[in-house]
């Protein structure tokens, strides 16, 4: 993938997601990437898990959860998600919740998830990137952002 938007298949993005806590917000960015193809509904469980088992520890900037769980059968294909939440849930992570943006990421194996993972750092470090996410308002927008 040359592009961070390269990973962002088609029902990839929902966005305006009503989350009630943060296992639901981790659901929704697991929609996308089942919608995409990437992903199983098992592998959005096996998310939740382990953030059940390590603690939020996926919550890595102000604002910004990157959901993610071991390689296995549940995926699919290497890829993202983007679940944009109409209100910031907290994930009991003190320094950088609520989180108001949540990232899947499904990787076949341990090279492509680092691949993916240093695109996706590059282009979430600029400065203001959840505020530009939340501020886009539609799919093509975020799309333009992410590319």
């Amino acid at each position: 993938m040359s592009q961070l938007g390269d990973a962002f298949g088609a029902g990839s993005i929902v966005l305006a997601v009503e989350a009630a806590d943060w296992r639901e917000a981790i659901r929704a960015s697991g929609v996308g990437l089942v919608a995409s193809g990437c992903a199983t509904d098992e592998y959005t469980q096996a998310m939740i898990q382990a953030v059940e088992e390590m603690g939020p520890y996926i919550v890595i900037a102000p604002g910004l959860a990157l959901a993610h769980a071991r390689p296995g059968s549940s995926v699919l294909k290497t890829g993202m998600s983007l679940a944009v939440l109409t209100r910031p849930v907290a994930f009991g992570n003190a320094a950088n919740d609520p989180v108001s943006v949540v990232f899947g990421l499904s990787a076949l194996d341990h090279d492509k998830h680092l691949e993916l993972l240093a695109s996706f750092a590059n282009t979430a470090s600029a400065p203001g990137f959840v505020n530009s996410l939340l501020s886009c308002g539609s799919e093509p927008n975020i799309r333009s952002l992410l590319s």
